[in-house]
């Protein structure tokens, strides 16, 4: 199975600032890609797993997460979490760069305020008091015209620049083509994991030798191939079960394991509790 390719979405609108609203089934969500825009994504029903530039990570409802323009990003949502209506839920707003520029220049006192967020080249998910507000403002701009959206944008700026309960949750590679190999081998593990992969068939996705691409893995990641794919699929586990009442051996394998002994074993080597006591406790 090929991996899917990197989007591109350019700034096709002459708008400052878009509210995108979205209630749909967990399938139908946009591929990797990224945006010249700057991008607030409130995950309001569902959860899964998440690529933001060299990152990968699970993610449950209620996150709010900040991405600088240029940065490819994208979220898998799992098909086992979902409303009463068989649907996932988020909230988008969709920042022109120029806006930042312009609002500088209208109000100069509140310079320091945008350059915090200009500044800073990372993505960033934010907790506690911050994150409350912020999902606040976000559900209240469903109901409201685009002047009181405008409203609502600079008070969540506001509590963007001055929070410090902040996480860096992705960055940009500084190599674009090694950028665009590693986002085509992280697609192909996240359309993947659940079933027996190959070293040789990922090597052949990312267009390497074997020998070659261990190297380059390890070099990207910290971590060679097989170390990551199994903590990958450990991660995944564990949102199985909390998200789900799947049994434990149904969910040893949808995260890849066929041996669930070593399954258990793995988990509580990695989280130190099986995934009895995983689910339980948590």
């Amino acid at each position: 199975m090929k991996a899917k390719n990197l989007k591109y979405y350019p700034n096709g609108s002459n708008e400052s600032f878009s509210f995108d609203h979205v209630h749909i089934k967990y399938d139908k969500q946009v591929p990797m890609h990224q945006q010249e825009t700057w991008e607030l994504a409130y995950i309001v029903t569902g959860s899964g797993i998440r690529i933001i530039g060299d990152i990968v990570e699970n993610f449950s409802e209620g996150e709010v997460i900040l991405i600088p323009p240029d940065v490819p990003h994208c979220w898998s949502f799992d098909a086992n979490v979902y409303d009463k209506e068989g649907k996932i839920e988020n909230i988008c707003i969709f920042i022109n760069p120029d806006f930042f520029e312009n609002f500088k220049i209208c109000f100069p006192e509140f310079g320091h305020l945008i350059s915090e967020i200009q500044e800073n080249p990372h993505a960033l998910s934010f907790s506690g008091e911050t994150l409350k507000n912020l999902q606040d403002l976000m559900k209240n701009m469903k109901l409201q015209n685009k002047m009181e959206r405008l409203s609502s944008l600079l008070l969540i700026l506001e509590k963007i620049s001055s929070s410090k309960n902040l996480n860096i949750v992705g960055s940009r590679t500084e190599e674009r083509k090694n950028e665009k190999k590693l986002h085509e081998i992280y697609m192909f593990i996240l359309n993947n994991f659940h079933r027996n992969i190959e070293l040789g068939e990922v090597s052949e996705v990312a267009g390497m030798p074997k020998s070659t691409f261990c190297l380059f893995f390890k070099k990207m990641t910290g971590k060679s191939f097989m170390t990551y794919l199994t903590n990958f699929r450990i991660e995944s586990a564990c949102q199985m079960l909390l998200k789900t009442k799947l049994s434990i051996s149904e969910i040893c394998v949808s995260s890849g394991f066929n041996d669930i002994p070593y399954f258990n074993r793995t988990f509580k080597k990695i989280k130190n509790v099986t995934p009895g006591e995983f689910r339980i406790r948590y």
